[in-house]
């Protein structure tokens, strides 16, 4: 692991060369550095090697006929000093150097070709901003040079001013302990909520809804974040895949993903989630329509649609991501009058030198017909097997039947295979052709928004009826559903009023005030949405918990200071209250710079947003061990916590 302590520790080994490895600017040499580590220079080697931390970081024990040797690991020694960047952040190296890598090594340092996705390898927090914030200089933190500051992001954090909302108590209950049966509203980091919540809620969700963060064309080389578009396009997958990461831990194995996107994020994000969940397990494709045509786009088609990517999780014989089972379509043939079958596919994707006894003519007995092999296929079939599987009547020919196409030799499987196994189909049931299809493929007005929705200031907020088409034939009653892009609360309100229990991150303030009152509406009976369809009466509770803010906060008054007065006085009070900096910035002396002092505003502001350390937003559960963080929890929230995290890391 490379990380701040190594780096600092090799700069001052270095340093102990004198003008060997830095100029007299101070500036290191890093072409000599690699030459003579290339060369197992014997001082150089030495001097590193002594060192307790290098010697464990890249040393290796490697047992050679009964003997244990020591290996250095030079490469990755090396590596440090391949990307100057790296010598002055702990960013990725894909920052600023995008192109075709091998090994993790750029063109230009090898000879091998791949196409490498800028910050693909990295973690990206990203706080979610409303439209008028922007968190500017977001912290890329690379799996292998920063792993130790993603371990210390991700772990679990202290969760607040914990609150539960039931018929009689609208205006809240603090005296209570977790019980797995909790619905919750989490604000906070949706990444980081969702790994304080992931030991409570692993391999126990049945769906995932997202409602992602769209990503627009004219927006690709907009480098800033906003909440629902202005993502630049690898940051914007960087996002995403941190997110569909964790959250493919939480899904059941009859459990199933929909994310919602537009037109143009869909085909990028498609790739990106075939590359999570894998493209075995990517169902399908749902449009949605948005609006009727209109001839209002002067270069290109009118976007009247948006999509949802559908995957599960579940191996073959457990795609039913609807929970329901559909007839196939069976055929009855005089051959084999008394057992209906399907035919399917009988060759695999490898080649003949992977498996060369499937690799040959498999000729009909009862034609002669021949059928070659393609050469980028085997059959599933060996020459061993051939005749016994084909007696069983397992392989089948198209020129058997003269109503059938085809040129290849099939696979047959009969009905009375299938009912003994309990195989469920993969394909969408009669149910969600009916019942969802026409909802979401009829006019615009079908996708109206609810009336319970402020539409000027929620102009994305997905309908109830969608929700409820979705959750009703993906999930079954006490099912969870979860939701880490809540928004206005329509996935929790409609998993709510269908007797779901749910789990749900938001971050904006307004839209988590927003939720709160809609969930306390929906307990109270309130009658939008879906309500009279399924006949809404009212009851039920849910939790509110937020992850305790630590650096978060700072940020946040940094943010929205208006003036250089303003911003000062935070500054001093991060200074005084011990908050979180940068390694590499001392504040006060920047604060004395007159360089800094003449900076306009907005640049000042943007620079003390980068100085603040952002694995610092929260405070970790682990922290509760400190008196000075129990002293700023309530004695509630002390036992919640507790109760939550079965007193781990305690």
């Amino acid at each position: 692991m490379i990380d701040s302590k190594i780096m600092e520790t090799t700069k001052s080994i270095l340093k102990e060369f004198g003008n060997t490895y830095f100029s007299d600017k101070g500036t290191l040499k890093r072409n000599k550095v690699i030459e003579d580590l290339d060369a197992y220079t014997p001082m150089l080697m030495k001097a590193l090697l002594a060192n307790q931390l290098i010697h464990d970081t890249y040393t290796e024990s490697v047992v050679i006929d009964d003997k244990s040797v020591e290996i250095f690991k030079l490469n990755q020694f090396i590596e440090m000093f391949t990307y100057k960047e790296y010598w002055q952040d702990s960013y990725t190296k894909f920052e600023n150097k995008i192109g075709l890598t091998a090994g993790g090594k750029f063109i230009d340092e090898s000879a091998d070709v791949v196409l490498d996705f800028p910050f693909k390898d990295t973690v990206l927090k990203a706080g979610m901003a409303s439209e008028k914030e922007t968190f500017t200089n977001e912290n890329f933190l690379h799996e292998n040079i920063a792993k130790e500051e993603i371990d210390e992001l991700l772990e679990p954090k202290i969760l607040k001013n914990v609150t539960k909302f039931d018929s009689e108590n609208l205006q809240g209950n603090k005296n209570f302990k977790f019980s797995k049966y909790d619905n919750f509203i989490v604000k906070g980091n949706n990444l980081i909520s969702l790994y304080s919540m992931k030991n409570n809620f692993n391999e126990k969700v049945r769906l995932i809804y997202i409602d992602v963060p769209y990503f627009f064309k004219q927006h690709k080389e907009n480098d800033s974040f906003k909440y629902n578009s202005n993502f630049k396009l690898s940051t914007w997958l960087t996002f995403m895949k941190n997110r569909l990461e964790i959250a493919k831990s939480f899904l059941r194995q009859d459990g199933s993903i929909w994310i919602h996107v537009g037109e143009d994020g869909m085909h990028y994000l498609k790739v990106l989630a075939d590359s999570v969940f894998g493209s075995d397990h990517f169902v399908g494709t749902m449009p949605r329509k948005t609006r009727e045509g209109k001839n209002d786009v002067p270069f290109n088609f009118s976007q009247d649609f948006d999509w949802m990517l559908i995957y599960t999780v579940g191996n073959e014989s457990n795609k039913s991501i609807v929970g329901r089972q559909i007839q196939r379509k069976y055929v009855t043939t005089s051959d084999f009058p008394d057992r209906p079958w399907r035919r399917g596919d009988i060759k695999q994707q490898k080649n003949a030198q992977q498996r060369p006894n499937s690799n040959f003519d498999m000729i009909n007995p009862k034609t002669g017909a021949i059928y070659p092999v393609d050469t980028n296929s085997v059959w599933r079939y060996t020459k061993e097997t051939f005749n016994e599987e084909y007696h069983k009547g397992h392989i089948g020919f198209p020129d058997d039947y003269k109503h059938m196409s085809g040129s290849i030799p099939f696979r047959r499987t009969f009905k009375d295979e299938d009912d003994a196994k309990n195989a469920k189909s993969s394909v969408f049931s009669d149910y969600l052709i009916k019942n969802f299809a026409q909802s979401v493929l009829g006019k615009a007005k079908t996708a109206s928004k609810d009336e319970w929705i402020d539409n000027s200031k929620f102009p994305y907020a997905k309908p109830e009826k969608l929700l409820e088409n979705i959750i009703k034939i993906t999930t079954d009653k006490n099912d969870i559903v979860m939701d880490f892009f809540s928004g206005s609360g329509t996935t929790a309100a409609v998993a709510h009023k269908t007797s779901r229990q749910y789990l749900v991150f938001e971050q904006i303030d307004e839209q988590v005030d927003l939720s709160i009152q809609r969930l306390r509406d929906v307990i109270a009976g309130e009658k939008g949405g879906i309500s009279k369809d399924v006949n809404w009466q009212g009851g039920g509770s849910f939790v509110y918990a937020e992850l305790m803010e630590k650096n978060q906060g700072y940020l946040k008054d940094v943010q929205q200071a208006e003036t250089t007065k303003q911003l000062e006085d935070v500054v001093n009070r991060m200074i005084e209250g011990g908050a979180d900096f940068d390694f590499r910035v001392d504040v006060e002396k920047v604060l004395q710079d007159p360089e800094y002092q003449a900076m306009a505003l907005a640049d000042k502001k943007q620079l003390m947003v980068k100085a603040i350390d952002k694995n610092q937003l929260y405070y970790a559960y682990s922290d509760m061990e400190d008196r000075d963080v129990q002293e700023l929890m309530s004695e509630s929230d002390i036992a919640f916590n507790k109760s939550f995290y079965g007193e781990r890391d305690l």
